[in-house]
């Protein structure tokens, strides 16, 4: 699912004439606040209603150079949820190669950001998060997960 597309911005590019790795990090972390913000979790929820996302743990793969100028897309391959969990993957995909450029799996837990502590999402969130998952379950792909004992289902 195309969360967002990006083109390499010549301030992200470093002295060997591709994208740093800060800004892939960056480039994941904008594409997933597309959907947080459809899960009432993204900035606006953090504002309104002290609640937030805090990345735990990650895993970053860089499979192919992009440069300057290259536009990506942002897909999210995978998504699902515990009480208090995130488990997701996305893959930047170069629009100019047709190639996976990096892949980055993540864990975030959801935060009471007035206690700045760890607390169950909403009912309203889980099924959000149910329908989407629903809705999308068939092109999410489990290869190569290495996050997935994280969830406590």
């Amino acid at each position: 699912m195309l969360l967002k597309t990006f083109e390499v911005k010549k301030e992200w590019v470093d002295y060997n004439n591709h994208m740093n790795m800060a800004y892939y990090v960056l480039v994941f972390d904008q594409a997933w606040e597309v959907a947080l913000e459809r899960f009432k979790m993204g900035g606006t929820a953090a504002k309104n209603l002290a609640r937030s996302t805090m990345v735990v743990e990650t895993n970053t793969k860089y499979l192919n150079e992009i440069r300057e100028g290259e536009k990506v897309d942002v897909n999210l391959i995978y998504f699902d949820h515990d009480k208090k969990r995130l488990h997701l993957k996305m893959e930047m995909i170069s629009k100019q190669t047709n190639k996976i450029s990096a892949s980055m799996e993540w864990i975030s837990l959801y935060i009471d950001l007035s206690k700045r502590k760890v607390t169950e999402f909403e009912e309203e969130k889980i099924k959000l998060m149910d329908h989407f998952i629903k809705e999308n379950k068939s092109k999410f792909s489990i290869d190569g997960l290495q996050l997935s004992s994280k969830l406590k289902k």
